[in-house]
């Protein structure tokens, strides 16, 4: 079975790019939503291996309020039903800094710039991280 990302993303041109790359290069299975609810939804189902989140959503609300990527991910990452579920962060908004700042912030996995300019390297941070969600090991109740 092939290993199934989601992509959160505003931008349906990026969403498109992520999408293609993915299913023909990386052979995976790609849904792409910005409806936080529905993100949380699909992992508490356990129908996603790896999430690629883009930092500033325009257009993304939870809880009747609007939140973008490093508010998602933080909530995803502190709920113990989501939190296995590794988070590739996704920006074009980067500056120096930015990189250890939007990690630490938000508790995601990794990060990549946007445009992607390399396939590769995206298909060997995906490699690199879905491992990690998929061997993850819930804590036990005690």
């Amino acid at each position: 079975m092939a290993n199934r990302i989601m992509i959160v993303e505003d931008d349906p041109m990026n969403a498109k790019l992520f999408q293609l790359v993915l299913t023909r290069k990386g052979g995976y299975t790609v849904e792409i939503t910005e409806d936080p609810s529905h993100v949380i939804e699909r992992i508490r189902a356990d129908a996603v291996d790896l999430v690629i989140m883009d930092v500033s959503l325009s257009n993304s609300q939870l809880d009747g309020a609007p939140v973008d990527g490093l508010q998602i991910t933080k909530r995803l990452k502190s709920d113990p039903t989501t939190r296995h579920v590794p988070v590739l962060l996704a920006t074009a908004h980067a500056m120096k800094g930015s990189k250890e700042r939007f990690l630490k912030d938000s508790g995601a996995d990794d990060y990549i710039s946007k445009p992607i300019v390399s396939a590769d390297e995206l298909i060997q941070r995906i490699e690199a991280l879905i491992p990690k969600g998929s061997h993850a090991v819930p804590p036990a109740d005690r």
